[in-house]
């Protein structure tokens, strides 16, 4: 399954260009994080992207066919989306909101099975409000009510997750599961696409990444190559430090925004992506379960590597590899944060340049 944007361009009826040669693609098991200012056209490219807009030039494919000649039905056995979380009229229980999106999978004339059921209590569960199972939409909060949404988009069972700002209105506890479910959906083959106003979000849970600036023009790749300081300052204004965060288990990157950006400013190089190092890279998994993702990412990163060396620790169930590897830093780093975004595991790098 490939999700692909190929030029897509958009403007409102006599309005300027909100989206121009926009393109991209996202395949199973991938996160694609979108940036960018308020105003620039994140929650518009979503909308393009699923047909709910049409684009006028370009256009938008599942696995090569144009999602706007698709059944509707078709595409939303395959695609969920989560709107971003405004206050609720509904006079439905959560419960009946979730169980709403199994609704592409139950027949024009039937009635929701106990497999529906089964599915939405699971999911709930999961998402950590079934609590909220037999509360009105319209009397729970904002965040409340966002998880909700989330729930019934994944109650769906589609192969593209793609949500709108899915950490909106959410404490700090329910971002954390939010970004962990997606990672775990990833971990299991879905595609996630989702905006966001967080770029450590994006590093630290997207493979890949699109920075849209207004006027429409977009900086697409891989999450390292594309949340850099160079690109937060031009998008948003601002100027910002991107580092990491070492905790017992791992290192994190984080943004950090410090100023706003003069006209004209220039912030100074943290360092030639370009320029050769050397790095130990340490993996400690508590099981083998992301395993053969671990040895897909080693293999396709495999002519930098010098070393590589497994270490079982049978007593605990660890499971702990080093390696050291030499190249470009732009690949070291990407290597790293491919590692780094696979759930379940802890990654520490140490660099040393040549």
């Amino acid at each position: 399954m490939i999700l692909r944007v190929e030029n897509g361009s958009f403007a409102y009826r006599g309005g300027p260009k909100i989206l121009d040669g926009i393109s991209f693609e996202v395949g199973p098991g991938e996160i694609l994080a979108i940036l960018g200012p308020n105003g620039a056209g994140k929650t518009t490219l979503l909308r393009c992207m699923m047909d709910m807009l049409r684009w006028n030039e370009g256009r938008s494919t599942l696995d090569g066919e144009d999602i706007h000649t698709m059944p509707a039905r078709k595409l939303w056995r395959r695609m969920a989306y989560v709107p971003q979380a405004k206050s609720a009229a509904s006079s439905y229980t959560a419960f009946q909101t979730v169980l709403l999106g199994r609704s592409s999978r139950i027949g024009a004339f039937s009635s929701p099975s106990s497999e529906d059921m089964k599915v939405t209590e699971q999911v709930m569960d999961r998402l950590g409000i079934l609590g909220l199972a037999d509360k009105h939409c319209h009397e729970i909060s904002g965040g409340e009510l966002q998880m909700v949404l989330i729930a019934r988009a994944m109650a769906a069972e589609p192969e593209i997750l793609v949500l709108d700002e899915p950490e909106s209105n959410l404490d700090f506890r329910n971002q954390l599961i939010v970004l962990d479910t997606m990672s775990a959906l990833a971990s299991q083959g879905m595609a996630c696409v989702f905006n966001t106003h967080y770029p450590a979000h994006a590093l630290q849970r997207a493979d890949k990444s699109l920075i849209l600036s207004k006027g429409g023009s977009c900086t697409w790749g891989s999450t390292p190559s594309v949340v850099t300081e160079e690109n937060i300052r031009r998008a948003f204004g601002v100027n910002a430090v991107i580092g990491e965060i070492e905790t017992p288990e791992n290192i994190m990157m984080n943004v950090i925004p410090l100023s706003v950006a003069g006209s004209g400013e220039k912030t100074d190089s943290i360092g030639d992506p370009e320029g050769n190092i050397i790095a130990s890279v340490t993996i400690i998994m508590n099981n083998n379960e992301n395993a053969d993702r671990i040895n897909q990412i080693l293999h396709e990163y495999n002519h930098l590597l010098i070393g590589r060396m497994g270490l079982p620790h049978r007593r605990s169930g660890l499971y702990i590899i080093n390696t050291t590897v030499e190249g470009k830093r732009s690949e070291v780093e990407a290597l790293a944060h491919r590692l780094g975004i696979v759930p379940g595991i802890s990654v520490k790098t140490t660099y040393a340049r040549i």
